[in-house]
């Protein structure tokens, strides 16, 4: 068991850019098969003191891939399983789903702590106790060692690029949703930056932080999709591009899209090189994880706390990792796509105004917090020291965890001072 971690663990619930609303476990249609989420509780030496949960479909067969899945903060396992789609594709295209969790005594928040060093180094910490996991999998489940895959939202995101960094040969591909790139801090006090407005680094010094993660490591690297709301003001949009830089420079590719596509929900995609890097921007999409409920082949999920209803990330991530066996893509069900063109990655300005996201009926309609807490939530955003409700633009006090005010919400992304 890791010492308590008092005052990082205070702090960190109060991460401007990671610390979601807790997610409450969203009731979703029985599955057919028995198959069910189920605690691990011995994996390994596990120095990140985490939990481990897995997911194997019925008639699992020998040799199937796995994906690693890294909820956000206050989150935890059973709640991202149930609501981020991922269950359908792996009852449908058959691997299993590994689910490490953070324990409130390592963070109050319970966000994975990818600003830790101790962390974040390959052969330490919770980056250690997630690739013991995957090693359990392959071990008991006989899970494919060349067919792992990692995929994580916010803090989560964080670390599934340092999943990344520090075990390149360990996985083939992951998506970072809503995150930061690779050691972009090392601290609680530059983990700040890191969300919002972000950290302008060269491709190469990007670059250089994922290989130092594994020095001497000559093998292949894996692909990398990234996905950034454009209205997401809790990590700002600038790390979408940040992490573009990084893992096209890891990759040998230009930072110049090959092409760029409209995708339903108003999502633009760009690939870079032989379709090594993508960079999803869904336009007008705050902070979570996109989903799109719905029977459709490229539908899934449930839309709740940061589980916002736009796109279906995890079939386009599937289909990008070929955990449909390289067989037909389903056909996708009709989705109408907006006229405005969302290729522009918006930067919030001073009095920013965000496009409506989607929120879920299930958020409350008043929620009394800090500051703080509200901008980490999605429900304002700050500027300038002072906090603003979304939406209404109304400004509430300054910007931390000593001011607390009371927001109601009035419309999807609205938000007015008072109840």
């Amino acid at each position: 068991m890791r010492r308590r971690r008092t005052l990082t663990s205070r702090l960190t619930g109060a991460l401007a850019g990671l610390a979601l609303a807790a997610t409450a476990l969203v009731s979703v249609a029985a599955p057919a098969q028995a198959a069910s989420l189920t605690q691990v509780t011995s994996f390994g030496s596990n120095p990140g003191n985490l939990a481990m949960y897995a997911y194997r479909p019925d008639n699992l067969p020998s040799g199937a891939p796995a994906v690693v899945l890294l909820h956000g903060c206050a989150q935890n396992a059973a709640g991202y399983f149930a609501n981020s789609g991922w269950q359908k594709y792996a009852d449908q295209w058959k691997f299993a789903l590994i689910l490490p969790e953070q324990r409130s005594a390592n963070n109050s928040s319970s966000c994975f702590n990818w600003f830790e060093t101790g962390d974040t180094s390959r052969g330490q910490g919770e980056a250690l106790s997630i690739k013991q996991m995957v090693d359990h999998a392959q071990s008991s489940y006989g899970t494919a060692a060349n067919r792992v895959y990692v995929s994580g939202l916010s803090a989560g995101g964080a670390m599934s690029a340092t999943m990344l960094a520090t075990y390149p040969e360990v996985f083939a591909a992951g998506s970072v949703i809503a995150g930061v790139p690779h050691r972009c801090a090392t601290s609680m006090v530059n983990a700040f930056s890191c969300m919002s407005p972000g950290v302008d680094k060269t491709p190469a010094q990007w670059g250089d932080l994922v290989r130092n993660a594994h020095p001497g490591y000559s093998g292949a690297r894996p692909k990398v999709a990234i996905w950034h709301g454009t209205a997401d003001y809790t990590v700002a949009t600038a790390n979408a591009t940040e992490s573009r830089d990084q893992w096209t420079n890891v990759l040998g590719v230009a930072q110049t899209p090959t092409s760029t596509t409209q995708l339903p929900a108003n999502t633009t995609l760009e690939v870079y090189g032989n379709d090594v890097v993508r960079v999803y921007r869904v336009s007008g999409m705050g902070h979570g994880t996109p989903v799109d409920p719905g029977s459709g082949a490229d539908q899934c999920g449930t839309a709740a706390a940061y589980f916002l209803d736009t796109i279906c990330s995890a079939y386009r991530d599937a289909l990008f990792f070929g955990l449909n066996d390289g067989g037909p893509a389903p056909t996708p069900t009709a989705s109408p796509t907006p006229t405005a063109n969302p290729t522009a990655n918006p930067t919030p300005t001073a009095s920013p105004t965000p496009t409506a996201s989607p929120t879920p009926t299930a958020s409350p309609t008043c929620v009394t917090a800090s500051n703080y807490a509200h901008v980490a939530a999605g429900r304002a955003y700050q500027s300038g020291g002072y906090a603003y409700a979304n939406g209404s633009n109304q400004r509430m006090g300054l910007y931390n965890t000593f001011y607390t005010s009371t927001l109601r919400q009035t419309d999807p992304n609205h938000w007015v001072i008072g109840c």
